[in-house]
């Protein structure tokens, strides 16, 4: 694998990363809207290098995480990272398919999921001709509804699940969520400074929750009117990643 180095995530943690797994700010901000308290179990799908894990981790050592990833040889990666930080007892790696998940891990056993998707229906944009990045970014692994009912499958009653997406997808989100009893609650909008359109969204979905009444929270500003990070974004990212290496949705 290319180019394979350590980044710091803070609090002593560290993870590896390479040219075909690393991660953005969209996955620093959905492991932060997805922060759990107290000892739950949690499911991170389609974990990439293990970013969403270590972060939840790092914030939290009472959880115990399970990370879903297709592709062997992220799953190697973030197999290196544990061992890095010496999480065997707190991380388990599970190299599945999302589609393909019972009798893997126990079905209706958990508190939160957790899911950074690919942004890109199967068929638009231009694919990317790496494979690994392709799948990441595109729909071609797996849709939204395989995402929704793998994430319904795995939580208790009640249980929370987190995903971001690009705002020209909310409805389609949405749609999928309810298809399969995870009931929107939670949404948050991103943008990079005042003057621009929102890039992103995060939303919690409970499963089995009442319908209706959405908790619509205040747009998460990347920046602030200087250029430089936001406050919160500083809170969010900055204790990190330094000015220089700033990542931008």
């Amino acid at each position: 694998m290319k180019d394979i180095h350590r980044e710091p995530l803070g609090g002593g943690m560290e993870i590896l990363v390479s040219q075909s797994y690393h991660f953005s700010t969209d996955t620093i901000l959905l492991a932060d809207f997805s922060r759990q308290q107290g000892a739950k179990k949690c499911v991170d799908l389609g974990t990439g290098c293990g970013t969403i894990p270590l972060l939840w981790l790092r914030d939290n050592p009472l959880l115990q995480v399970s990370a879903v990833e297709i592709q062997e040889d992220a799953c190697a990666l973030l197999r290196d990272s544990i061992a890095l930080n010496r999480l065997e007892s707190k991380l388990t790696v599970v190299n599945a398919d999302l589609k393909a998940l019972r009798g893997v891990l126990p079905f209706g056993a958990f508190d939160a999921v957790a899911c950074n998707p690919p942004y890109k229906p199967e068929g638009t944009g231009i694919p990317n001709p790496e494979d690994k990045k392709l799948v990441a970014r595109h729909e071609t692994a797996c849709t939204l509804d395989d995402i929704c009912q793998a994430a319904a499958s795995l939580l208790q009653f009640g249980g929370r699940f987190y995903i971001c997406q690009r705002p020209e997808r909310l409805a389609d989100v949405m749609e999928s969520m309810r298809r399969f009893d995870l009931e929107p609650k939670r949404l948050r909008l991103v943008q990079q400074r005042p003057s621009k359109a929102p890039k992103l969204f995060l939303l919690e979905g409970r499963r089995g929750g009442k319908r209706g009444f959405l908790d619509v929270l205040p747009t998460l500003l990347i920046e602030d009117e200087s250029g430089g990070f936001s406050q919160e974004m500083m809170d969010i990212y900055g204790i990190y990643k330094s000015d220089t290496n700033r990542g931008k949705i």
